[in-house]
């Protein structure tokens, strides 16, 4: 091994640790908590996404790997809702180790000349390979648990969802917005110094959370009506107390401040 491959070895390494802890901090801040699992977090598995596309597929599926173990160590507690030793291995396998290990996904669209859309098409494959195991979990292994037995493929797609989406939205905007403004390409990660034609303008990012955050508040405050803080149990009479007023209300002003936003930048562009 050359001094040159090994220091190359050592820098991705470091890296890797770096963005494992960034991503572990982020995971901790949560704008939702489901009591059965889920959350939404502040795009925790970026960093995971970033490593991926700076170094490989391979890389990227390895960080996101041992992010899944510090995941599963943080999460323990959702082992003692099961008793069998299949069980436990179904919710290591399919809600940790391999649901954050297929982070590793989001270096797949380096080669598009777009590195924001690459990060951006990047992160929500990562995301949706992501859902689909919590999916495959939520429909097996918690079934007649936190899931009803009863249409548990159903129930399981759209309790993933509620977290999956909104998490998804502010993972592919950060993404675009830090991949309009970094170059990760490079062997050192260097300023762009500013939006290239393919970055996001200012305005359309704004917009752009605005609506993510609008979308996060919803689905919150639905839930906080609908699903037991201590059980996890869903009750459908639930909906009679959600304030859909407030939601509405808060769904058109961000819709309509993210419809202006976008206006303006498009005119600011086309001025340009």
């Amino acid at each position: 091994m050359s001094q040159e491959t090994s220091i190359s070895n050592a820098r991705k390494i470091t890296e890797a640790a770096i963005m494992i802890a960034l991503a572990t901090v982020l995971s901790l801040i949560k704008l939702l908590d489901l009591p059965y699992g889920g959350s939404v977090t502040i795009a925790s598995m970026l960093p995971v996404i970033i490593i991926a596309y700076r170094h490989g597929l391979k890389f990227g599926i390895l960080t996101g790997f041992v992010f899944g173990i510090i995941q599963q160590l943080l999460g323990l507690n959702t082992l003692s809702y099961v008793t069998s030793w299949q069980s436990v291995v179904a919710i290591i396998l399919l809600d940790y180790l391999i649901a954050f290990a297929v982070l590793g996904l989001g270096g797949s669209f380096k080669n598009i000349s777009s590195q924001p859309k690459g990060l951006l098409l990047g992160s929500v494959l990562a995301c949706l390979v992501r859902y689909i195991c919590h999916v495959i979990s939520g429909a097996t292994v918690w079934a007649g648990l936190s899931i009803p037995t009863n249409a548990a493929l159903a129930y399981s797609i759209g309790y993933n969802a509620t977290y999956m989406i909104p998490e998804t939205i502010v993972t592919a905007v950060v993404a675009y917005y830090i991949g309009s403004m970094l170059d990760f390409r490079s062997d050192n990660i260097t300023q762009l110094g500013r939006f290239d034609k393919t970055g996001i303008p200012v305005l359309k990012w704004i917009g752009g959370l605005i609506a993510a955050a609008a979308l996060v508040f919803d689905v919150r405050t639905v839930f906080s009506n609908i699903q037991n803080a201590e059980t996890g149990e869903f009750d459908a009479t639930g909906f009679a107390s959600v304030n859909w007023i407030l939601i509405a209300a808060v769904s058109v002003i961000a819709i309509i401040a993210a419809i202006v936003l976008f206006y303006i930048s498009s005119k600011k562009n086309e001025k340009e």
